[in-house]
């Protein structure tokens, strides 16, 4: 990814992403006004901090892409599968339980909230649309990643083969060990569960979010896929960890938007920092069951720390 300062206002971007007619930025905690463990850049407005300092905060991300407040449409994250298309009407609202927005409508901006969870960005050159999404190890478990290219095939007519996705900042495997009831949901999630999972003892396992995410990804056709590479556990200078500040943590933003095209270039993805797939990845056999959760999963409430 690329790093970009802007008077102490630090963002990435995406190599592969760097598009006509898209504008996205994975922000930092740093640049912003909130005080204490919130520190400073916070969007989360339901994590404690100072009511005033979260829409300071967002007011300057704002100001830093040029939007208004009522051209960005954010959910409200439930840890769910659920995917929304997004149209013009849905600025300035919040859309209820969600973790996943899609649009194909210029200058509607998707801003979305993270702490260890991963952003996963998907663009279709070809018929310029994007999305958004928030992907846990239950999102994962859920199968979000593939859920949201199915609802960008479903909503623009979207080929996987066409989509670009950018896997941004989240908790490494460096830093996430997990119990047995996420490993067991991975058995199921997963059809190559192994590489996201290695035993570290009775009852623990050290999972690999992004990889696991880029395994459905790929089992689901997508074949150009850039990772960050930064673990917000490990890089808590720059990003809000939940575990790795003890659950106590602000939330950084990640927006993206369409600008209008004069013309449909249907464009490919550019080649740096590609992950290749074969292709025939696409046919990969799904092996998630029609209910995510099998025995032993628990529920929402009951998830272990981490997952933000």
């Amino acid at each position: 990814m690329l790093r970009h300062d802007t008077d102490g206002l630090v963002t990435y971007h995406f190599e592969t992403l760097a598009l006509e007619g898209l504008v996205h930025a994975v922000f930092t905690r740093l640049g912003g006004v909130s005080q204490g463990p919130f520190a400073s850049l916070n969007v989360g407005n339901t994590v404690g901090d100072d009511a005033a300092a979260v829409i300071e905060n967002h007011r300057r991300i704002y100001a830093h892409l040029h939007l208004d407040a009522d051209q960005v449409v954010s959910p409200y994250q439930v840890h769910s599968n659920r995917v929304a298309v997004v149209g013009p009407g849905d600025g300035g609202t919040v859309i209820p339980n969600a973790d996943g927005l899609v649009t194909d409508a210029p200058r509607l901006a998707l801003l979305l909230r993270f702490a260890d969870c991963q952003p996963i960005l998907l663009y279709d050159p070809v018929h310029h649309a994007v999305g958004l999404i928030h992907a846990g190890w239950r999102g994962v478990a859920q199968g979000i990643a593939r859920r949201a290219v199915e609802a960008m095939r479903e909503a623009f007519g979207s080929r996987s083969q066409d989509l670009i996705a950018g896997l941004g900042p989240a908790i490494g495997p460096c830093c996430y060990t997990v119990g047995q009831e996420v490993a067991v949901a991975m058995g199921y999630a997963l059809h190559d569960w192994s590489r996201a999972l290695s035993a570290q003892g009775e009852d623990e396992w050290r999972f690999d979010l992004p990889l696991a995410n880029a395994l459905q990804l790929r089992a689901e056709g997508v074949r150009h896929i850039e990772q960050a590479d930064l673990c917000t556990a490990t890089h808590q200078d720059e990003f809000y960890s939940h575990r790795g500040d003890n659950g106590q943590t602000g939330r950084f933003a990640v927006v993206a938007f369409l600008e209008p095209r004069s013309v449909e270039t249907g464009a490919g993805p550019g080649e740096r920092r590609l992950e290749s797939v074969p292709p025939d990845a696409e046919e990969v056999e799904s092996t998630m069951l029609s209910s995510p959760y099998p025995p032993g999963f628990p529920a929402f409430g009951e998830a272990p720390e981490g997952d933000s």
